[in-house]
């Protein structure tokens, strides 16, 4: 078969959303303290090493083919080993696939930073992306139950999910909420000045890549030059206005607008546009991102009321502007591009159809999380000891420390042994990390 245009842009398309993961590592990776930096970008680096092994062997086989089990998922045997999709094209749409399945589970890292064993993510990546991650993807985009010939489908009607606020967003803000639950807060969280962003221009710098990443997460489906030109100014235009919104709702209510929220605005505007990318004007673009941008800047700040350790804000943005996006489109659909929303002659049953979506998500992985997070919990353990979480997770976890920071009381570097004390310190040994180490 010969190459088209398509084809290169697929290829393309495939290489910016994989590329958002290691920009994610970098947008966590600086909002982490920095003894936790290394720890944070490794659980996203996890996420691609086991996902895409695993995409390999079952997970592009559970993308593909016949329903089973009612329409939950597609049989993980039909094409193990990815066989079958060789020599095909088919293979091609697959590898665009991983791609979001390996961000989607790397999205619910931020939310238990700094106190979550290396080796219990590892496996939870594993078992979470097989058991909930390729069903929910399947329903969603394949031919399982929100497919028109789906249970839910025919009951409710096919959601509007162009890009993954259900599958992706909605779906990995649930998970996060549901380990931060059975983990628990931070040693200090909310009074512990250690554990905001050590490194800002890192998030900013991560935050750019991930908009950039995103013009290929939205519009690498596109299937015509019209809807392609559509997605990518919606693409430009909704993290703008979520931008600009949560940027006022933080000089409104604190009376300063923060690099850090404008990193955050920029992410949720992105995850809100990201199911409507196709079926909304620049309008309803502008509108429903300003909405969820001023919606996550309220939520991220009500962690602390609640006393809820949403480490990174994985709930306050991909959950609250996954669901604002999701649920938006019943409002704001035009008919030019499927079903219309409320607000263009549509009437109510695309809002239902949203709705019903959205608390099934809500339903299918907060249980199955819940039983995944309890047995790991019990049989391995998710959190790590109270005296690691002291030193600090790269230290215990990975024997490494991000950055040398020098103790001014002891003149140590954190995170290192030095053979031999330093000119004009004691003799006495030191713990392996410090003062310093909390900056």
């Amino acid at each position: 078969m010969e190459l088209t245009a398509g084809h290169v842009w697929t290829v393309v398309a495939a290489g910016l959303v994989f590329f958002m993961t290691p920009g994610l590592a970098l947008f966590y990776g600086g909002m982490t303290r920095a003894k936790g930096v290394l720890n944070m970008m490794m659980m996203s680096f996890a996420a691609l090493g086991v996902v895409g092994v695993v995409w390999v062997l079952w997970g592009g086989s559970m993308l593909a083919g016949d329903p089973v089990l009612g329409g939950l998922t597609a049989d993980p045997f039909a094409h193990f080993g990815l066989h079958g999709l060789m020599g095909t094209e088919d293979l091609l749409s697959s590898d665009f696939s991983v791609t979001f399945a390996i961000i989607t589970v790397a999205l619910i890292s931020g939310a238990i930073a700094d106190r979550t064993r290396f080796g219990t993510w590892v496996v939870f990546t594993l078992v979470w992306v097989t058991l909930v991650y390729f069903p929910l993807a399947y329903m969603v985009w394949g031919d399982g139950l929100f497919s028109e010939d789906g249970a839910l489908g025919r009951i409710f009607g096919e959601p509007i999910d162009f890009a993954g606020g259900l599958a992706v967003h909605i779906n990995a803000g649930i998970a996060a909420l549901v380990l931060i639950l059975l983990i628990g807060a931070r040693r200090g969280f909310g009074r512990d000045s250690g554990q905001r962003p050590h490194n800002l221009p890192l998030v900013m710098l991560g935050s750019a890549i991930l908009w950039f990443g995103w013009f290929g997460f939205n519009a690498g489906a596109a299937t015509t030059v019209e809807q392609a030109a559509l997605i990518w100014t919606n693409t430009l235009v909704a993290p703008a206005a979520a931008m600009l919104a949560w940027l006022l709702t933080e000089r409104i209510r604190d009376g300063h607008a923060t690099s850090l929220g404008a990193a955050s605005g920029v992410v949720a505007g992105l995850v809100a546009i990201t199911p409507a990318c196709a079926n909304v004007t620049p309008l309803g673009a502008i509108l429903l991102s300003a909405v969820a941008g001023a919606c996550s800047a309220i939520a991220v700040g009500l962690k602390y009321r609640i006393h809820l350790d949403d480490s990174l804000d994985v709930c306050g943005v991909h959950l609250v502007s996954g669901i604002v996006g999701t649920v938006a489109l019943g409002f704001l659909a035009v008919p030019s591009e499927g079903r219309a929303g409320v607000f263009y002659g549509g009437g109510w049953g695309l809002l239902g159809t949203q709705l019903a979506a959205t608390l099934f998500v809500t339903l299918y992985t907060g249980v199955l999380t819940l039983v995944i997070g309890l047995v790991l919990k019990a049989t391995m353990e998710l959190r790590i000891t109270r005296r690691d979480e002291v030193i600090g997770v790269d230290l215990t976890q990975h024997a490494e420390s991000a950055y040398s920071l020098k103790d001014e009381a002891t003149g140590y570097f954190a995170g290192q042994a030095p053979a031999r004390p330093l000119p004009g310190t004691a003799e006495a040994p030191v713990p392996v990390a410090s003062k310093g180490d909390n900056q």
